[in-house]
């Protein structure tokens, strides 16, 4: 089961006992206690009914006090135990989870990792409730993942522009929601999101990114780098040279693994564990540059890494390395 599926269940009004919120991906656990919190009790019954609790400022024996508190003048009451990761003796929660009350809505947000899967607390929440696993995603779902979630606010987005924005953001879903969110406010309904509305409302330009300098350099595209290169000097919040050199070596480091892979684009993009939209510029990158060309340009970007932050360097400007560093890789 995964975060949407609860909230579903709870808008038609199916109920457990018991609900662990577990894993690395916050922005899941968050949507789900969000909604308990908000949403599950209305409004007139949350001041009687919904109880708050915080694992670094509670203890067991408070957490199972109220959740053994009858509802007051409704059928069910909400207890919500957020960072339950910080409190101490959680295990003790036991008893209480071993034998619920049925009144009780009982949401534990536990962050940051996830209990031991043989132990007996484990076996009594897959028994008892409803358990949670949220993992990172992978960083060629995110593009897929935003689309999705444009889909379900009843709008649409172009891949190219689901593209854009996932690599400027990176893999941060709570900010991606964010200004997925923003933009839904600017636009007319049932308008497709494009490039456009991404570089007017997110602040990223279509024409002068990572994504954009990237494709250029794999097309050996000088004219196009140079003018990328020079944009970024003039706006170094657009790129800093820390965030463009990484991504420019992750690329590279793609590009390598190509020359080891047989079969068609859908194997080649499974084999780098990248978006299928993609494929076709790492592949015209290995015919560009062979694998001697790659490996000189991993290299390169190893070396120019160190000298954009002070290592075997004179305090040469981040516009002129980055100059210096693409007229070496594509020649």
């Amino acid at each position: 089961m995964d975060y949407q599926d609860i909230i579903r269940d709870w808008k038609q009004q199916k109920f457990k006992s018991l609900y662990w919120l577990e894993g690395e991906e916050d922005f899941f656990i968050d949507q789900v206690t969000s909604y308990a919190e908000h949403e599950l009790l209305p409004e007139a019954e949350r001041g009687f009914n919904l109880t708050v609790l915080y694992g670094k400022d509670t203890d067991w024996s408070t957490v199972i006090n109220a959740c053994r508190r009858y509802p007051m003048f409704a059928e069910r009451q909400v207890v919500l135990l957020k960072e339950a990761q910080a409190m101490r003796d959680l295990l003790k929660l036991e008893a209480y989870i071993d034998n619920p009350l049925s009144s009780t809505i009982f949401v534990v947000a536990h962050k940051q990792g996830k209990i031991d899967g043989r132990s007996k607390m484990a076996k009594l929440i897959k028994d008892k409730g409803v358990l949670l696993s949220t993992k990172k995603l992978y960083d060629n779902q995110l593009p897929a993942w935003a689309e999705s979630y444009v889909s379900s606010r009843g709008l649409a987005i172009s891949q190219k522009a689901a593209i854009l924005l996932v690599d400027h953001i990176g893999n941060d879903l709570s900010r991606i929601a964010n200004e997925i969110d923003k933009l839904l406010v600017n636009l007319p309904a049932q308008k497709k999101i494009d490039e456009g509305d991404i570089e007017k409302y997110v602040g990223i330009s279509k024409e002068y990114n990572v994504f954009e300098l990237q494709n250029a350099v794999g097309q050996k595209n000088t004219a196009k780098v140079f003018k990328i290169i020079a944009y970024f000097a003039a706006n170094p919040k657009a790129a800093p040279i820390q965030m463009t050199l990484p991504a420019l070596y992750n690329f590279f480091a793609k590009v390598n693994l190509i020359f080891s892979v047989k079969g068609a684009e859908k194997e080649v993009a499974a084999a780098l564990g990248v978006h299928p939209f993609f494929v076709k510029d790492y592949m015209n990158a290995a015919r560009q540059y062979g694998p001697e060309g790659t490996e000189k340009a991993i290299l390169l970007l190893h070396q120019y890494n160190l000298r954009s932050i002070g290592i075997n360097d004179s305090g040469v400007e981040d516009g002129e390395l980055m100059k210096e560093l693409m007229y070496k890789v594509m020649n």
